[in-house]
């Protein structure tokens, strides 16, 4: 997609409300507390493109996914997140008809910091050149049940890489 007119968000600077942050870090700690990732979205208004003021939580399916099939799936919620893409979708696509688009995707990681990982690449990007969706990233990072870290990225076309970019919290 790539579309920086219609989605500005892309480039970073975003401003985030402080509930939000204080949300997604209550998510990551209880995800933490179940063994997981935490993982979801954040919205905010059309009419403000850097202003994230929503967040809607999705269920990590990795643990399921390993119990089900362990041999596809051998890694567990602990070391990645897996969201139902069809939930997905339709929350992207609902939010650009409804005027309160997705423009961050969240997740935790669990003891190793606030970094974008090859995984997390590899899972934004859906194995290929760069991002499918116009979308800056979240991660935030739990070590011992306590946040300790976060930190913003997004997609800089001529690094083709994911690289931190300034967040605000307001």
């Amino acid at each position: 997609m790539s579309d920086v007119a219609k989605h500005p968000w892309i480039k970073g600077d975003l401003r985030v409300a402080r509930n939000v942050i204080e949300r997604v870090d209550a998510e990551a700690v209880a995800a933490y507390g179940r063994e997981e990732e935490s993982c979801g979205l954040l919205l905010g208004p059309d009419a403000d493109a850097l202003l994230v003021d929503e967040i809607v939580p999705m269920e990590n399916r990795a643990n399921k996914l390993h119990r089900l099939d362990p041999e596809t799936y051998p890694r567990t919620g602990r070391m990645y997140f897996d969201i139902d893409p069809l939930k997905f979708e339709r929350a992207v696509r609902a939010g650009e008809s409804n005027g309160r688009p997705v423009k961050v995707l969240y997740h935790s990681h669990l003891d190793v910091g606030a970094y974008f990982s090859e995984t997390d690449a590899a899972a934004a990007t859906m194995g290929g050149d760069a991002p499918t969706y116009d979308l800056a990233y979240l991660v935030t990072s739990v070590r011992s049940g306590v946040v300790d870290d976060r930190k913003l990225f997004v997609w800089d076309g001529g690094a083709r890489a994911f690289v931190e970019t300034a967040l605000t919290i307001v």
